[in-house]
């Protein structure tokens, strides 16, 4: 992601004091961030310790001999890609939504021609109250951004919406708003996860899969403006931003959802780790060691799963079909055999043989096998990163079918 530049604009909510974690995600990201804070702000969060992260000074006054002398606020609402009202109280709400500019946050709010993200927090009768209400209301209907609130135990009590959202969450949404919107309109399901095959009650066939890989590409591309379901296996992943889930569970489910999708798709990436084989039946019962004679082991029966890539490579028409291999030895002998046989257009060749990548972790070593047998190695790099490689391929491949 190229560095941008982003105003946090601090208010006095209890809430405040995650603005610092907040600051240091972006930061983390590489952009450059300045910190505005009203008076009320003050009391909840230090000015010196947003300063300390964002490494540059504070401004907290509209009128301030010292700070206009340094950047006006005028010329800092110019210099603003995003700005993010983190926490945005149920008092600066109203005020936005009045177009007041009485102090420095709503000045700004009001100057700058960036996008407005706000990430509420407050009482939960205050944010159920009709007027707040009204005031979202107004401020949505002028294109302005919004993440959470989200629900839970607040600091007066109370239980109910009204928490602000975790900064990680504010900045993936920070990051869709910023990121490049090359994927605009493209319609995008991905896979992800892996899926559990039925033993008997209590027991089930499965593979090491997290999801992680699947849930980078669906927040990647969410991010550059796809419209992207996310078809996922069992995970305790949060669902990324701007991205509508489909949870399954066994192999013959995860068929059924990519199938019911498939049609509105124009891109589909099947990053799962799909059982090839199940229980040819499925004991309805635990099975247990008691029930079998001493010293007996316990046979099943496996049959073949459906080849879920293949099928939708027969009919794909113009959609972009992208594969996942995950191998531990012969990687790219066996992709480029995968890729020939299944008829997808391009496939990922994901090395598992290394315990700091693959399965479980955040990392990946991949290469890009295409139909012809050319390959396109990577470094080791993070999954998001990997998915943004993707991605791009992806964007080229659209091109060229235009």
């Amino acid at each position: 992601m190229e560095q941008r530049h982003i105003l946090v604009a601090v208010t006095g909510g209890i809430a405040a004091y995650k603005a610092p974690e907040l600051v240091r995600a972006f930061v983390k990201a590489g952009h450059a961030v300045r910190c505005v804070m009203t008076r009320a702000a003050a009391e909840f969060v230090s000015p010196m310790a947003l300063q300390t992260v964002s490494g540059q000074p504070v401004r907290r006054e509209l009128f301030d001999a010292a700070e206009e002398g340094g950047i006006d606020h005028i010329a800092l609402a110019d210099w603003a890609d995003l700005v993010v009202v983190a926490p945005a109280t149920a008092h600066t709400i109203a005020r936005l939504a009045g177009g007041l500019a009485d102090e420095l946050v709503t000045t700004l709010a009001l100057a700058t021609r960036a996008p407005l993200l706000i990430a509420p927090a407050m009482n939960v009768n205050m944010w159920r109250h009709p007027a707040t209400a009204a005031n979202v209301a107004t401020l949505t209907g002028r294109g302005v951004h919004w993440v959470g609130p989200d629900a839970g135990e607040l600091a007066c009590g109370w239980e109910g919406e009204g928490r602000m959202s975790d900064p990680a969450r504010i900045a993936e949404r920070a990051e869709s708003l910023l990121g490049a919107r090359d994927l605009t309109g493209v319609r995008l399901l991905v896979t992800a996860g892996g899926t559990r095959e039925p033993v008997d009650a209590v027991r089930y066939l499965g593979n090491r899969s997290s999801g992680k890989m699947g849930y980078a590409v669906a927040r990647q591309a969410a991010r550059r403006g796809a419209e992207v379901v996310l078809v996922t296996g069992p995970s305790g992943l949060a669902t990324p931003d701007g991205v509508r889930r489909v949870d399954v569970g066994t192999a013959l489910e995860m068929r059924d959802a990519v199938l019911a999708e498939f049609a509105a798709a124009d891109v589909v990436v099947k990053a799962a780790a799909v059982a090839d084989f199940r229980p040819a039946a499925a004991s309805e019962l635990k099975i247990r060691k008691e029930d079998l004679a001493d010293g007996a082991g316990l046979s099943l029966e496996l049959v073949r799963n459906p080849d879920i890539l293949a099928e939708i490579c027969r009919d794909k028409g113009k959609r972009v079909v992208v594969g996942f291999a995950a191998e531990s030895h012969d990687v790219i002998a066996t992709a480029r055999s995968k890729i020939a046989r299944k008829g997808c257009d391009l496939l990922v060749a994901n090395d598992v043989s290394n315990a700091d990548s693959g399965f479980d972790v955040d990392h990946n070593t991949v290469s890009f096998v295409w139909p012809a047998g050319d390959v396109e190695s990577l470094p080791p790099l993070s999954k998001d990163e990997v998915a943004g490689h993707l991605l791009d391929r992806v964007t080229k491949l659209l091109g060229d079918r235009e």
